[in-house]
């Protein structure tokens, strides 16, 4: 009885590990796909822009963001686009007082530069979370074109150039833009935070993209809004609206085009602490496992595209297993008479593991060096002390995610932003006083009393109590 149960646990450590191994190795592949394939103009930015054509409206939802909000509405405001054909909604709850004080500063602020293409959208009914914002914005948005950008990212000045152009050219209805996390140095996870990013807008969206399956990205993306406002808007109740309306655009059988340029990334900064990485993460997982239920996934044409959704939604699951399953491999080679085969599969997914962080480091050199930064000596070696560490994190993340996911919760886990990749990098804002192609003026910088009524005489559009609902979608 006893060898027969021995045979069963080997039996079912082998299984496992061949089952993470695979998935580890999938994983690795689409780390390095972009690599691996000839130079694609499809996937690069154009190198000469068309004449404007689209209108865009630009939507900042924002939550307790006082801090951040205001840099974010002046880059975009003056960015490098005819004025007239750009609006821009910042959208939070009404009892969010700190964001819609500092929202109305701004706003002040543009007025005395002659700028009045920026309006803040109040809710005040329930659900308070980014895709509820988001829905709210779309009936007050007038742009050929939605795009989303959130409190603290700094985009590029030529985006819009950039996606307009796109547009026009391609006539697609939907684009996903790069976005960066910065500050790699910042904390002992920031690195690895940096490369996940790196890795999924260079490489692995590529790959979605062109088996027509991606969970889209929850920024920097544009979509026609005829095509938003025929889907419905986003699901309020999901965690991860953005790789839920990915689906469901690829679902219609509508292509995505994804842009990845360094030059034109939107940087973003890793979470501040360990405490809110972590609960960034348990969000995402359980938006996954929330999307992967949902089951819009089904609804993909083909078998391929149904696979890879599938595999993608539910990797917060294989994490988890991950996390488990590697002390239980180490200890087994460690401590139990195993037969040599079951013993060396067993290790397989942590040796893969290994080629990940060999890659990841790979990766650190190619980011830094496509953003003119250098990096510690040091920081290889730092980076092989809190590998392990890291995957523990992040398999912690979707234990915590599925445990939420089990016990009916879906309340949303705000990240905090302060702003610390601001400044990494060449500086892409024009000087005060000089204009751009379009005549738009560079961003004039005034003192104010922070003490100063802010509120009064400034436009608050204020949104119908009764909320758009799209989860049905």
């Amino acid at each position: 009885m006893a060898r027969r149960m021995e045979s069963f646990i080997f039996a079912g450590l082998v299984g496992i590990s061949l089952l993470l191994s695979v998935q580890a190795a999938h994983t690795l592949y689409l780390m390095i796909y972009t690599w691996d394939q000839p130079p694609n103009e499809s996937n690069a930015a154009p190198e000469h822009f068309a004449a404007p054509a689209l209108s865009f409206t630009a939507i900042l939802p924002a939550r307790h963001e006082e801090e951040v909000i205001a840099t974010t509405v002046d880059r975009i405001v003056h960015s490098n686009y005819p004025m007239h054909l750009l609006q821009v909604l910042v959208v939070c709850s009404a009892d969010d007082t700190g964001t819609i004080a500092a929202v109305r500063g701004k706003i002040e602020d543009l007025r005395y530069e002659g700028i009045d293409n920026a309006s803040l959208v109040v809710f005040d009914d329930q659900p308070i979370n980014k895709p509820h914002g988001l829905n709210c914005a779309l009936r007050q948005a007038r742009g050929d074109v939605l795009t989303i950008f959130d409190a603290e990212d700094e985009m590029h000045p030529d985006i819009l150039r950039v996606v307009n152009t796109v547009m026009v050219r391609e006539r697609v209805n939907v684009v996903q833009s790069g976005v960066q996390l910065m500050n790699y140095s910042t904390n002992w996870y920031s690195t690895f935070n940096v490369l996940e990013y790196f890795f999924w807008f260079k490489s692995r969206l590529h790959h979605h993209a062109k088996h027509g399956s991606i969970p889209l990205g929850g920024n920097t993306c544009f979509f026609n809004r005829k095509l938003m406002e025929y889907l419905g808007g986003w699901d309020e109740t999901n965690l991860t609206e953005d790789a839920d309306i990915g689906l469901r655009v690829c679902a219609m059988g509508e292509p995505i085009r994804v842009i990845y340029d360094d030059r034109y990334v939107t940087k973003e900064e890793t979470p501040p602490t360990l405490g809110s990485f972590v609960r960034q993460r348990t969000r995402w997982n359980q938006g996954f496992m929330q999307t992967l239920r949902k089951g819009t996934w089904k609804k993909l044409p083909t078998r391929r595209q149904r696979f890879l959704a599938c595999y993608t939604l539910a990797f917060p699951y294989a994490q988890a297993m991950l996390g488990v399953y590697t002390p239980l491999a180490v200890g087994m080679m460690l401590f139990l008479h195993a037969p040599v085969g079951v013993a060396l599969l067993s290790f397989l997914p942590v040796l893969l593991l290994a080629a990940h962080f060999l890659t990841a480091v790979v990766g650190l050199h190619e980011f830094t060096e496509a953003h003119g930064m250098k990096p510690s000596p040091a920081l290889t070696l730092k980076m092989a002390l809190t590998w392990i560490p890291y995957q523990f994190v992040m398999a912690y993340a979707s234990v915590r995610a599925l445990r939420r996911q089990m016990a009916g919760r879906g309340d949303w886990e705000k990240t905090q932003h302060v702003g610390a990749h601001r400044g990494a990098g060449p500086d892409r804002t024009r000087p005060a006083g000089t204009a751009d192609a379009f005549g738009n003026p560079g961003a004039v910088r005034r003192s104010r009393d922070p003490g100063a009524a802010r509120t009064a005489d400034l436009p608050a559009v204020e949104t119908p109590r009764k909320a758009m609902r799209s989860g049905s979608s």
